[in-house]
């Protein structure tokens, strides 16, 4: 399979970046992966990318968004970071590939027993690992069943799950919140913003 070109990355549309993502992550679940010269790709990309989607995923090893959504080489702009939460350099790049590179869905992808989630549940501390938990803390206050302490802790995995699909929810918020560049582009109809989760027992997303 080819990587994409200018021509085909023009061709989509944000619904057709998510229909491509949910074919994809149904191949990957249904063991039918399309078949890629990923080196023919390397070459097909020596001149420049057109990537369709951009998506933010947590850093965990069970969650690669090119393996699970069944892409290749130049195909999307992957950015990890523990909790998949932005900050203003991830901003940045999501602006470098919406508005310069042309991709047409921005993804923010959880993950369900997320281990960054779980130390924010548990307010974990830890050398600079402190400040990102913190980032991730306001998911967590958020979530307002259950109420008992004990409860509300990493043991629980619901609870732990239930805070994780909030802070997709609420990094969603800030991203439009805080890019004017990226909010003008979806509410010109030129990208799409979403959500989705994952389930490392099933290697199912469920979108939105």
């Amino acid at each position: 399979m080819k990587a994409h070109t200018r021509e085909t990355q023009n061709a989509m549309t944000p619904a057709l970046a998510q229909e491509e993502l949910v074919a994809g992550n149904q191949r990957f679940l249904n063991k039918t992966q399309i078949e890629r010269d990923l080196l023919a790709q390397v070459q097909d990309t020596t001149s420049g990318q057109y990537p369709f989607a951009t998506i933010l995923s947590c850093i965990d090893s069970r969650v690669s968004a090119e393996l699970v959504f069944d892409q290749g080489v130049g195909d999307i702009f992957s950015v990890r970071i523990a909790g998949n939460f932005v900050n203003e350099d991830i901003l940045g790049s999501m602006e470098f590939a919406s508005k310069l590179a042309g991709t047409k869905l921005i993804v923010v992808l959880g993950h369900t027993s997320c281990g960054a989630v779980k130390g924010a549940c548990d307010h974990a501390r830890l050398g600079n690992l402190s400040a990102l938990i913190q980032k991730i803390e306001p998911a967590v206050a958020a979530v307002s069943s259950p109420e008992e302490a004990d409860l509300r802790t990493s043991a629980n995995l619901d609870f732990v799950n239930a805070v994780a699909k909030k802070n997709v929810e609420m990094t969603i918020d800030n991203i439009r919140n805080q890019s004017e560049v990226l909010k003008e582009l979806e509410d010109m109809g030129d990208i799409k913003i979403t959500g989705a989760m994952y389930d490392i027992a099933t290697g199912a997303v469920t979108f939105y």
